[in-house]
């Protein structure tokens, strides 16, 4: 083939080629705007609500500090957060069961069903009943982005693994799309039950984070690695149960639902696999002594919550 051929075969196909990608643009836009166009009008004056652009932000910007953050630290010491864990994990163990609490309020004063619950898109009290607890969830998955950040500045590289990473920034896109959405209705199940989750987690943290001598009272970690596993097999289910049933709920984030909390619960059994199952102690392991490090306990450098050591 000429040269003179390859040029008028590029001349002919680049226009077709950069039309078709002008209308797939389009076409992405507008599919865009319908989306946007079935969301629930009324959280759009809640802050972070309107666009999912702002929200996209701060995931993007978190997960650019947890990959470049290790490297920064690398000939820097490690912060030292004691005081401002213990404050951080109290905190949330407060704001975790204020949103779980508030969301088992609407559950009893309005009789939700466990099964089928539609959402109340109505101007009403607990319509937007349902619109504080959904925004109130969302918010709370951001300040928990600074889980990461605190482990970057501890220098605890080992502790930022892909499950962690992944289960903090997706569950910030996945609670804002429940709150913008469907804000309520079967949506209950999950501020509920993952609030008293890290109610327990984040207790747990906050003992840790305390001091060695706190040792004594932190037996439980393995069950809380099961609370927590428990609680995507609960998720799955309800969603399952809702797609088969005749249930005026959008069945789309039942499987949505069912899809992320599965990828979730597969990456957590892999890890409780590596953690209890492969590791069991030996002889030695057994009667070695939980050491300390910055005024941190750990228990065979092994934890029970997404890949981390206790803070």
């Amino acid at each position: 083939m000429t040269f003179y051929s390859q040029k008028l075969m590029y001349t002919d196909f680049a226009p077709l080629t950069l039309a078709k990608t002008f209308k797939m643009m389009y076409r992405l836009q507008d599919w865009y705007h319908d989306v946007l166009a079935q969301a629930d009008p009324r959280v759009q004056v809640l802050p972070l609500s309107g666009s999912p652009v702002p929200m996209l932000s701060i995931v993007a910007l978190y997960v650019v500090l947890v990959t470049l953050g290790p490297k920064w630290m690398e000939h820097k010491k490690p912060v030292k957060l004691t005081n401002l864990l213990i404050v951080y994990n109290f905190l949330m163990v407060f704001l975790s069961g204020v949103v779980f609490l508030d969301t088992v309020m609407i559950i009893v004063k309005e009789k939700y069903s466990p099964f089928c619950q539609e959402v109340d898109y109505s101007d009403s009290r607990s319509g937007w009943h349902g619109i504080r607890i959904g925004w109130c969830f969302f918010f709370l998955k951001l300040i928990e982005l600074l889980d990461t950040i605190f482990f970057v500045l501890r220098k605890k590289n080992s502790q930022i693994t892909f499950l962690h990473v992944y289960h903090h920034a997706t569950m910030v896109i996945a609670t804002w799309l429940g709150m913008k959405f469907v804000p309520g209705g079967n949506s209950f199940l999950h501020p509920m039950i993952n609030s008293l989750v890290h109610v327990v987690m984040y207790t747990y943290y906050g003992m840790s984070a305390i001091g060695p001598h706190m040792q004594k009272y932190l037996w439980w970690k393995r069950y809380l690695t099961m609370f927590q596993l428990t609680q995507f097999v609960i998720m799955v289910s309800h969603s399952f149960i809702n797609i088969i049933s005749d249930c005026n709920f959008p069945k789309i984030f039942n499987k949505v639902v069912i899809v992320y909390a599965s990828s979730i619960m597969l990456l957590f059994i892999n890890f409780y696999q590596k953690a209890y199952i492969q590791r069991r102690p030996t002889k030695h392991t057994q009667i070695k002594k939980h050491h300390v490090t910055n005024g941190n306990h750990y228990i065979n450098g092994i934890t029970p919550v997404f890949g981390k050591k206790e803070d």
